[in-house]
C-alpha cells in the first residue's frame, strides 16, 4: 500500500477530529457537523461507523476509535 492509499480523506480526518472534541450542550455538535463539515448527522454517523473499523483512523487517531469501539461493544453487550 502506497503512503497515499494509507492516508485518510480531509473529510475522513475532519470527522475524526470532530468525534474527538467535547461538544458545549444539545444540538451544538450536530448543528457544527451541518455547517462546518457540510455534512448531515445522519451521513456523518454513517461515516464515522465506517472509519471505526478502518485501520487508517486507528492509525490516525487511535485514541478517538478505540474510545468509540468500547461504546460499541458495551452497547452490543446490553442487547
Amino acid at each position: 500500500m502506497s503512503d497515499a492509499e494509507a492516508r485518510l480523506s480531509d473529510a475522513e480526518a475532519a470527522v475524526l477530529a470532530y468525534e474527538g472534541r467535547s461538544w458545549p450542550g444539545p444540538g451544538a455538535k450536530e448543528r457544527a457537523i451541518r455547517e462546518g463539515l457540510g455534512l448531515s448527522p445522519v451521513r456523518y454517523y454513517q461515516l464515522l461507523n465506517a472509519l471505526m473499523d478502518d485501520p487508517r483512523a486507528l492509525a490516525h487517531a487511535p485514541g478517538t476509535v478505540n474510545r468509540l469501539r468500547r461504546i460499541r461493544e458495551a452497547q452490543r453487550a446490553r442487547r
